[in-house]
């Protein structure tokens, strides 16, 4: 509780702080991802080489794409893929399907893989180890993991209405767009999500893609943006966090990363900007700044057209593009009783220093 009394809002209503906020696990579908604290410390990620694996793949994909029964279906003409017939336990140890995803990744930013059952159930080694071929392990410093297994990010909504009702009390909105932990060195290149358990309807998760939005700005807004450098900080999730009564697992890290960033795979040039980690920029006072991101945001919130919205179903499993996209949860699944259940677990795959133009 803070001084005067009130409750304590969180930033992200979709994490989290500690385990009085989760529904016992006899309630949860998958009660082996239930979030968990473990007092552990994370050291800085070193720097390290990364090679994308997209930069070995063959281009029409034959190895992911042709087997008979796999059907594609996208979802707008330029963003979105669904992948029916594929089963992700069957590509943990194909390496050239797996160069092929990563290529198909940076193509059409997000790739949907539904009725992954075998996926799902073969378990956290699996899963990670599924992961850790697309680049270097993340863990994350104040969001509950599972036991042995501190990569696992887990995002869970259940029911509590009191907090629901603290956290609209002060927000209009749950959206919060971002890119995942752009405040690291090297932050990630890819991302999966995988629901265990979710609403029968809402709870969607909408990605913009900043190539595409940052093309609609005129050439001379473009070379400005392609001039700066921008500062992002983990701290005030850190400070959130604390408040909430949460556990910190890692010191604030910060790095000055390219507003404008050029994607290794497809060239494109995406802006690099979101809503949750960005503290300012070289050069800018804080009020140029301030008007400066929030036109950048609207612009790319706002722009329906370069946006698709992903529909979950529970044992639906997302890969995306973290450097061409940003994302936001929605949280529009409550009644009366409050939130009905949401249960995902995140994987990121630390990639390259963002390069500027």
């Amino acid at each position: 509780m803070t001084p005067d009394s009130e409750p304590i809002v969180t930033y992200d209503i979709n994490i989290p702080y500690q385990d009085n906020n989760v529904d016992a696990t006899s309630k949860m579908k998958y009660p082996q991802y239930k979030p968990t604290w473990d007092p552990v410390w994370f050291e800085p990620l070193p720097e390290f080489v990364f090679v994308d694996p997209a930069t070995r793949a063959a281009s029409h994909k034959p190895h992911l794409l042709s087997s008979l029964g796999v059907v594609s279906e996208n979802l707008t003409p330029k963003m979105g893929t669904v992948l029916r017939g594929v089963d992700l336990t069957e590509l943990t140890t194909n390496a050239m399907a797996k160069d092929e995803l990563a290529l198909l990744i940076a193509e059409r930013k997000i790739v949907v893989f539904p009725d992954q059952e075998a996926f799902i159930n073969a378990g956290p080694d699996v899963q990670q180890g599924f992961m850790d071929y697309f680049g270097k392990r993340n863990y994350q410093p104040v969001s509950g993991s599972i036991p042995g297994h501190p990569g696992f990010h887990i995002i869970h909504r259940d029911g509590n209405r009191p907090e629901l009702e603290a956290f609209f009390a002060r927000k209009t909105t749950s959206c919060l767009w971002h890119q995942d932990v752009s405040y690291e060195r090297q932050p990630p290149g890819y991302v999966m999500l995988a629901l265990l358990d979710g609403p029968k309807c809402g709870g969607d998760t909408v990605f913009a893609a900043t190539d595409d939005a940052f093309s609609r700005l005129s050439p001379t807004l473009q070379n400005f943006l392609s001039t700066l450098r921008v500062t992002h900080s983990s701290a005030n999730m850190l400070n959130h966090t604390k408040l909430a009564g949460g556990i910190v697992r890692k010191d604030p890290v910060t790095s000055i990363h390219p507003l404008v960033r050029v994607h290794p795979i497809t060239g494109a040039r995406c802006l690099f900007i979101n809503g949750e980690f960005i503290t300012g920029a070289v050069g800018l006072k804080d009020v140029e700044w301030a008007a400066l991101s929030d036109f950048l945001l609207k612009h790319i919130i706002e722009s329906h057209d370069v946006q698709v919205r992903v529909h979950w179903q529970p044992k639906t499993v997302v890969m995306f593009d973290n450097r061409s996209t940003l994302h936001t949860a929605v949280v529009d699944y409550v009644d009366d009783d409050g939130a009905q259940p949401r249960h995902i677990f995140r994987l990121a795959a630390m990639a390259e220093i963002p390069m500027a133009v």
